[in-house]
């Protein structure tokens, strides 16, 4: 069946890009992998198998991925030569670039080389991170590695769960800002690394990645006060955004915080701040706004003894497996394509030199 959406085609005047990837359906605040429910799939398989469906559309049952010891090492050296004061988005970027000098076949754009690349680059980046904890092999999953790198907290099977759920959630999701810079740089035929980076940069934006770091802050001050009125009125009051609520291609719940958020509901430490959550909620619905992923991200760092800016870091890793969909795509179509034209608005030549 097609959406109203996709029968009609985008807009007049908005930007379209042809892709096999991912559908969302604004009328049923439903989204779909490759024409699979995207939350049934994340909900039911590892985010490896989830990645390895996006890039294929081909089940890989108990796909895992490993990071190939030189990249690695490259990465790690590149982590720990960064200030103190670095973001986890700044970490992610600089393993990128170090990664790629690493790795002499980053410029075979064949599917298969862009493939291999992107199995060991996600692992990669995971592992260059700095640990909180020592690292547990859990079953092999990528969740395992990464919770390490993001608590000091003992992994519960259930929170690493949720936490892998989470990646699954986020691997793509049509084409975000971050999307659109890589589909631009994979349009100029960059390597898949210079593509990450590219998806990395956008990412950064306060309007994108950074929205699960203050909806972490915004929950962590409804618990201190103990209620969410306050917290409301003051971010009202002052004209801010709440973040965590509301999301343009849906018309009711995000679908990705309403799976996170149940899978959420089964972990006992997540209960004070899933009740948080659910009090703006109640809040925030007389406005007719309604929760988003950022806010059920919120739950899962903040309940699991991670930072603010840990949200920012699964966002990234997870939506990576996305860009490289996205990379694979583009490279199947004519070259340099995502060239528009600009609009001069300037005064007319010719100007006498200043």
């Amino acid at each position: 069946r097609r959406s109203r959406r996709e029968a009609a085609g985008p807009p007049a005047g908005e930007l379209a890009v042809r892709t096999a990837l991912t559908l969302i359906e604004p009328e049923t605040d439903r989204y779909w992998f490759r024409g699979v429910d995207a939350v049934e799939l994340a909900s039911r398989y590892a985010f490896e198998e989830v990645a390895e469906w996006l890039w294929t559309g081909t089940a890989a049952p108990g796909a895992r991925f490993a990071a190939p010891a030189e990249l690695l090492a490259a990465a790690r050296r590149a982590v720990a030569a960064m200030p103190e004061h670095s973001g986890p988005l700044d970490l992610l970027r600089v393993a990128v670039a170090a990664a790629a000098v690493a790795d002499p076949l980053r410029f075979d754009l064949s599917g298969e080389a862009v493939l291999g690349s992107a199995r060991c680059l996600i692992p990669t980046l995971v592992g260059a991170l700095p640990e909180a904890a020592p690292e547990h092999p859990g079953d092999g999953r990528l969740a395992w590695r990464l919770w390490s790198r993001l608590t000091a907290r003992e992994p519960d099977p259930v929170a690493v769960d949720a936490l892998d759920l989470a990646l699954a959630l986020l691997v793509d999701h049509d084409l975000a800002a971050s999307t659109l810079a890589v589909r631009v740089a994979a349009s100029a035929r960059a390597h898949p690394y210079a593509v990450v980076s590219a998806g990395l940069g956008a990412l950064e934006g306060p309007l994108h990645g950074a929205a699960g770091r203050l909806a972490h802050r915004m929950l962590a001050e409804v618990l201190e006060r103990g209620g969410a009125a306050p917290v409301v009125a003051e971010y009202l009051r002052a004209g801010r955004r709440m973040p965590g609520f509301g999301h343009r291609l849906y018309r009711g719940e995000d679908p990705r915080a309403r799976a996170l958020s149940g899978r959420l509901a089964e972990l006992p430490p997540a209960a004070a701040a899933l009740g948080a959550a659910r009090e703006v909620a109640a809040v925030m619905a007389r406005h007719g706004l309604h929760p988003n992923v950022d806010l059920a991200l919120a739950v899962l760092t903040l309940s699991s003894g991670m930072t603010a800016e840990a949200g920012e870091t699964v966002f990234a890793v997870a939506r990576t497996a996305g860009w490289i969909a996205h990379a694979l795509e583009e490279y199947q179509e004519r070259p340099l394509r995502m060239r528009p034209s600009g609009h001069y608005t300037g005064r007319r030549p010719p100007r006498p030199l200043p």
